[in-house]
């Protein structure tokens, strides 16, 4: 069968973790098509980088745009436009100001939030993936693709924060909300079959979207891997060339992690500043990860003015993006890994860490109590106080240290690449037979296939 393929493989793109999500999908799959599988892959992409090309490229693989070409739109040359005359230097603040505005113009927010109720219908869409006779599609991350377009399809669902934790300006403000709820409800609901992180990913799912239809033996669980461009035996040249690059401190803690709110980069802060005050250490943090985007420069913006508040500008690192041939050795340095984020239900930075026998300090909430077990230091990511607690605890007991790593190497050791590439093929092999039986009793998709313009869905199961 021929397979389309929809991944995120933008490393500076908003979402580091989908990023490397999609990446160890398409090696793991790579891997397959150079052993015994018949299948073939079409990559469907809006800006393949020549690394991925180059590390992909082989029998049964081809890359394709991922939407036909077609001219610029008026607003598209209105912003390139004066994207060219502002040009670079200080007046790039004004530029983001008056293209904040012209979007408000081009794309009025309240105006086009989307109704979860209503599916649009791209036959556009449909037809190009058609063109290169795709039967079934893979998408790594959740978008509206994959049911306006109507091709068959394995959706991954990385988590519903939107729901339980609506608060969060990044799953909420602006129209976000109602945008996430848009893909993922019906990207649930007409999904061939679902990928959950966990088995707590697969019980919220089930929970918000099992009264549009969504059944238990459609969700599959394929827990995550450490990013495969890690390289585990990192040599003590290579660690001090890092450390001189970045100008690493010799000891440190270390958080990749873009600056959402949810990633609670302030509460570390305030937790580095209170073991100053009270036991006089001065703990160094690396933080990395783009602050582009306008809740990500306000998150930053407060980070920062935070830190000069309480005298730790020596302590704060931030290195920006930092490219994945750098990440390991910075991993291997590191003391631990400072993770206090609120949102789960797992996290792919706590198996990296885990890789590199590094120590783990994360959140006791739901789902990622469940991946971590007692391989991690678990603390209440809402209370500066017990952050602070754990970060002393590591910091001070290297014996701690020592055993919270040993003990994340076994955890990691039980579900490895060949147990996640037999899972994934499994799921694959399960989605072939489904939409070969759905061709047999007339397809599902016949409905929203033949519509031209909206569908209003109905809501019941």
């Amino acid at each position: 069968m021929r397979i389309g393929i929809v991944p995120d493989i933008d490393p500076s793109g908003p979402s580091g973790g989908v990023y490397q999500y999609s990446m160890t999908m398409l090696r793991a799959l790579h891997e397959w098509t150079d052993s015994r599988c018949e299948d073939e892959f079409v990559v469907f992409s809006l800006e393949t980088p020549k690394s991925v090309l180059e590390s992909l490229n082989g029998r049964g693989w081809t890359f394709q745009p991922l939407v036909p070409e077609q001219p610029p739109s008026l607003h598209q040359k209105i912003l390139e436009g004066l994207r060219g005359f502002v040009g670079e230097g200080p007046h790039r603040e004004a530029w983001r100001w008056l293209r904040g505005q012209l979007r408000h113009v081009c794309w009025p927010t309240r105006i086009n939030l989307p109704d979860p109720d209503v599916v649009r219908s791209r036959p556009d869409i449909r037809q190009w993936f058609r063109s290169y006779g795709v039967e079934l599609m893979l998408y790594s991350a959740h978008t509206s693709l994959p049911f306006e377009a109507g091709v068959p399809y394995v959706m991954a669902i990385h988590d519903l924060q939107h729901r339980l934790q609506p608060e969060f300006p990044e799953v909420s403000a602006n129209g976000e909300w109602e945008a996430r709820e848009y893909y993922l409800r019906n990207g649930a609901r007409y999904a061939t079959l679902l990928l959950a992180d966990s088995e707590v990913g697969k019980e919220d799912i089930l929970n918000f979207y099992g009264p549009y239809g969504v059944t238990a033996d459609r969700v599959k669980v394929l827990p995550y891997l450490p990013a495969s461009c890690l390289a585990v035996d990192v040599s003590e040249s290579e660690q001090q060339r890092v450390q001189m690059k970045y100008r690493l401190p010799d000891r440190y803690l270390f958080y990749p992690a873009q600056f959402w709110p949810h990633k609670n980069h302030s509460r570390i802060v305030q937790a580095l500043g209170l073991l100053k005050q009270e036991h006089c250490l001065k703990i160094p943090v690396v933080f990395c990860g783009s602050p582009t985007g306008e809740i990500r420069e306000q998150a930053f913006r407060e980070v920062m003015s935070l830190s000069s508040q309480l005298g730790l500008e020596k302590e704060i690192c931030h290195l920006g993006y930092v490219p994945d041939e750098d990440m390991s050795a910075i991993y291997a340095r590191a003391a631990a890994l400072v993770m206090p984020t609120f949102f789960g239900p797992t996290n792919i930075p706590v198996l990296e860490a885990w890789a590199f026998g590094c120590p783990v300090l994360t959140s006791d909430i739901r789902g990622i109590r469940e991946q971590v077990g007692d391989a991690a230091v678990l603390v209440n990511p809402r209370s500066v106080e017990a952050i602070a607690d754990g970060i002393y605890r590591i910091w001070m007991d290297q014996n701690l240290g020592r055993m919270l790593g040993e003990r994340g190497r076994q955890r990691l050791a039980t579900y490895g690449p060949d147990d996640y590439r037999r899972r994934l093929i499994e799921i694959l092999e399960e989605a072939k037979t489904r939409v070969r039986s759905e061709k047999l009793r007339g397809s599902k998709w016949a409905q929203l296939s033949e519509c031209t313009d909206l569908h209003r869905n109905s809501g019941e199961g």
